[in-house]
Order: structure tokens, then sequence, then C-alpha cells
């Protein structure tokens, strides 16, 4: 299964989550990532096959243009393998890993 990522991003947290469930109702996608820059803009981040993203982000898009709260969309096809380190954070447990490393070194010192 070739994997894709796709994003919309809204004006509002409700639209979003909107968007969102319509997005997984709609195609076998999962999300990854919802930002918020602030409660006005809001950025959710959904990945599976390429043919069901493009599905679904036409759904979200839909959704959200008829809100009017519709700002930008994008779908990546096939990303490089380092693009998703520029928008993911750390998963908790290698948050929690860094921070004992960091704490014994400084111990040691």
């Amino acid at each position: 299964m070739a994997k894709a990522l796709g994003m919309i991003e809204t004006r509002g947290l409700a639209t979003s989550i909107e968007a969102l469930d319509v997005m997984v109702k709609t195609s076998f996608v999962q999300l990854v990532k919802q930002n918020m820059v602030d409660p006005a803009l809001v950025t959710i981040v959904v990945e599976g096959d390429v043919s069901a993203v493009k599905a679904a982000v036409e759904a979200g898009v839909e959704t959200a243009r008829k809100k009017g709260s519709l700002i930008a969309f994008n779908v990546i096809p096939h990303p490089d393998g380092s693009l998703p380190q520029l928008f993911m954070e750390q998963p908790i447990a290698r948050k929690q890993e860094a921070k004992i490393e960091s704490s014994l070194e400084s111990q040691s010192e």
C-alpha cells in the first residue's frame, strides 16, 4: 500500500472536527495530527493509501468550503521519509527517554 499525507487547514476547531469526521467516514485514513496554531487556525493531517487520502481530503475540503472555513489543503503522495519529522512531535515515550538520558548525563558530570 502506497502511503500519502493529506492536510486540511480550517478556520475554527468545530469545522476541523466536522471535516475530519467526514474524512474518516469517507475513506480508510487515520488521523496523524491535529495542530492548533490558535483557536482560529487548525490543521488536520491524515495518512493512508494515495487514493483514500485524495478522496478523504476532497470530502473534507467540500465540508469546510460549505462552512466558509477552508483556508488551504494539500495531498502529498509518497512523502519522503524525513518529511513527517518536520511537523510530528516525538512520541511521549521517546520524550521521557530523552529526559532521563539528559538527567543521567548531567548527574555524571
